[in-house]
């Protein structure tokens, strides 16, 4: 079942429970789907992997806008943010924890033989392309610096 289709029958399951958030999340994804299908040169259908950055800078937007609430003391405005984070990571492969992510990148760094910062580009690109969808960018930047210094 294509993502555009599962996102529809959660918009009717949203609808039929009155759950607004949920349906906010949704029509935001579905909007965000239709938009990628109709921009210049785009084939019809999504493919898995642009379905899957989709999602991601969906996930990225709402964290990202829940961390400025939250330094601006508004509490209020943050939870909803991060209830369609939940509700939207429905739809991407389960993250990796940490210590997993640790292992890859410690395998990815001894393939490479990188022993310094300067090594970084070559480590993050092999990482960001092995775990696609499995682990945030700024994780496993955080975790290549930590293993690098």
């Amino acid at each position: 079942m294509s993502l555009q289709k599962k996102i529809m029958d959660k918009i009717k399951e949203a609808m039929k429970a009155k759950d607004t958030v949920a349906l906010q999340s949704l029509r935001a994804v579905k909007s965000e789907i239709l938009l990628a299908q109709t921009k210049s040169g785009a084939t019809m259908d999504l493919t898995e992997d642009e379905e899957l950055k989709l999602l991601q800078r969906l996930v990225k937007q709402r964290k990202d806008s829940a961390a400025v609430y939250k330094e601006q003391g508004r509490e209020d405005l943050a939870a909803p943010e991060l209830e369609q984070v939940e509700i939207i990571a429905q739809f991407l492969p389960e993250q990796l924890s940490e210590d997993d992510i640790k292992k890859v990148v410690t395998e990815l760094i001894n393939k490479v033989g990188a022993t310094s910062m300067k090594d970084m580009g070559k480590v993050m690109g092999m990482a960001s392309k092995q775990l696609a969808g499995k682990a945030d960018g700024k994780t496993i930047s955080a975790i290549v610096k930590q293993l690098l210094s």
